[in-house]
């Protein structure tokens, strides 16, 4: 089978395809987490939170598709499969059951800032071995941050 080339020296590949697969991870980890809270989502502030978790299923699996095709781009296979996701992921667990809002709420910004910890060692490891790869995980954290942000506004009495 043919091998897609990397642009990169190899050990800069094997440290930024480490952290594309790690980020890649988190964020259908983080696509699945908001679909279980959304299904199973009960409270008053349901309708505002149900809309608002399907805008991060939207933003974390359009960064996973460029994740993933980053990766490619530079010739390591990204990995997707459950099983992966389900060993690998650095994200926190989520309740199963119905889950109330509050609790929703709280569960999302644990997640968030579980993610962006890990997106700003991402940002750090990339920053010499592949500026492009560092650029594109600058600009998911900021997107992260965002989502953090307003879910931590959304507990405030």
């Amino acid at each position: 089978m043919t091998v897609v080339k990397s642009p990169l020296s190899d050990s800069d590949r094997e440290v930024t395809g480490n952290a594309l697969q790690s980020a890649l991870v988190d964020l259908l980890d983080l696509s699945l987490l908001a679909k279980q809270a959304h299904w199973n989502l009960i409270g008053p502030r349901f309708r505002s939170i149900h809309l608002q978790l399907d805008e991060v299923v939207t933003t974390a699996r359009t960064y996973s598709d460029t994740v993933a095709e980053r990766a490619a781009a530079i010739g390591v296979n990204p990995d997707g499969r459950a099983a992966t996701v389900a060993k690998t992921s650095g994200l926190p667990d989520f309740p199963s059951g119905w889950v109330r809002d509050t609790d929703v709420v709280e569960a999302l910004v644990e997640a968030f800032a579980a993610a962006i910890g890990r997106m700003r060692e991402r940002i750090e490891a990339t920053e010499k071995p592949d500026p492009v790869t560092q650029d594109l995980f600058i600009g998911l954290t900021a997107e992260m941050e965002k989502q953090y942000w307003m879910f931590q506004a959304e507990n405030q009495s």
